[in-house]
């Protein structure tokens, strides 16, 4: 599948529209718990749910970590983020940037499981999603910024908060790697 045409551009304006909001230039770091605060949507931990969830918060946490990184779960129209506590803190930021850029772009709820506990998925808005939060967290003229002043992607991705992998992919998807000889 693929993302509709002109949806890249539209999520780079928007992600450069939503830093000026937070008074944050082109280039600077997100903090997407800031953002998650800017739009009022509750942010809780795996752990947090411990109390209500102790067999499954333990479980995430530990051998079942890489199968569960955030969801954002409905009461009527209100949101709210659980995400991973266990993961590094560069991937519970890309995750919590996920979760948000589903509110952003209004996605709607939807069932997470079939009757036979089966996961369901919507393709083309998890791909939405993982879009606008690369922008979000690393936008287009950060990405060309690393490139030019030939910051290390391991510099670059402290500097921003992000992977090291989510980093060189903002670098390469932008076209600023290439266009520096990066």
């Amino acid at each position: 599948m693929g993302l509709r045409r002109g949806f890249k551009t539209e999520a780079e304006s928007f992600a450069i529209e939503l830093r000026d909001e937070l008074g944050l230039r082109k280039t600077d770091p997100l903090d997407p718990w800031r953002l998650a605060q800017h739009l009022e949507i509750p942010i809780r931990t795996l752990s947090e749910s411990g109390i209500t969830a102790p067999f499954a918060a333990k479980y995430f946490a530990e051998e079942g970590d890489s199968q569960f990184s955030a969801v954002t779960v409905f009461r009527g129209t209100a949101r709210i983020i659980v995400h991973n506590d266990a993961h590094s803190r560069a991937r519970q930021a890309s995750d919590i940037a996920h979760e948000l850029s589903h509110a952003l772009l209004g996605h709607p709820p939807a069932q997470a499981l079939d009757e036979r506990g089966c996961r369901l998925w919507d393709q083309t808005i998890e791909e939405e999603a993982n879009w606008q939060a690369g922008t979000l967290l690393v936008p287009a003229p950060a990405a060309w910024l690393v490139a030019a002043r030939k910051y290390t992607i391991e510099q670059a991705a402290h500097y921003y908060g992000v992977s090291e992998q989510m980093m060189r992919y903002r670098v390469n998807v932008t076209g600023a790697g290439k266009a520096n000889r990066y």
